[in-house]
C-alpha cells in the first residue's frame, strides 16, 4: 500500500499491519452542555398506558436520555431519593450523579423536587433549582440523565383550574 493508497480513501488510517481502515471516531458536545431542547410528547403505547394506569397519589419518571433511556420509575412513596449511592430509590450509576443526588418529596397529591447540595446541579425544564414542584410533561435532569415527569391523570382531572 503506498501514500497515494490512503489519501484516496477519507478517514483512512494505516495499521501496524499494513491493513488501511475507517477511523471510526466520534466527536460529540460537551458532557457538560447545558442546552434546553424539550423532547416532544411522543410516548408509546406502553408508556401511554402506565401514564393512564397511575394511581391517585403516584407519578410516574420516564427517562428520555442517559443509558437507561426507556426506563419508568413509579413514585409512590412521600420521599424518594435519586443518585449514585446504590441503595437509592432510583439508582443512576454515573459519574455525572452524585451519590445523593436529589429527593423527590409528595404532599397529598403534589410533588417537587429537591436537590441534595448535588455537584452537578438538579434542573427542571432547563433551569438549575435547588427545588421546585413539579407539573405534568417537565423535563428533569440529573447528570446526564433526562427525565419527564407525567403525574396522575387521575389527580390532573381532580385539580382547580
Amino acid at each position: 500500500m503506498t501514500d497515494n493508497d490512503s489519501r484516496s480513501v477519507p478517514n483512512a488510517a494505516i495499521h501496524r499491519d499494513g491493513e488501511q481502515k475507517h477511523d471510526a471516531t466520534q466527536t460529540f458536545g460537551h458532557d457538560s452542555d447545558l442546552s434546553f431542547v424539550p423532547f416532544g410528547a411522543d410516548l408509546t403505547d406502553v408508556e401511554q398506558a402506565a401514564i393512564d394506569a397511575l394511581p391517585t397519589g403516584s407519578a410516574l419518571l420516564l427517562v428520555r436520555s442517559g443509558a437507561l433511556a426507556g426506563a419508568r420509575y413509579l413514585l409512590d412513596t412521600d420521599v424518594a431519593t435519586v443518585g449514585r449511592h446504590p441503595e437509592a430509590d432510583i439508582f443512576f450509576d454515573d459519574v455525572t450523579v452524585s451519590r445523593r443526588h436529589a429527593e423527590f418529596t409528595r404532599s397529598g397529591t403534589s410533588f417537587e423536587i429537591i436537590d441534595q447540595r448535588s455537584l452537578n446541579g438538579t434542573y427542571v425544564n432547563g433551569e438549575r433549582v435547588d427545588r421546585s414542584p413539579l407539573a405534568n410533561g417537565y423535563e428533569l435532569r440529573v447528570g446526564k440523565f433526562r427525565l419527564i415527569f407525567f403525574a396522575s391523570p387521575a389527580d390532573l382531572a381532580a385539580a382547580p383550574e
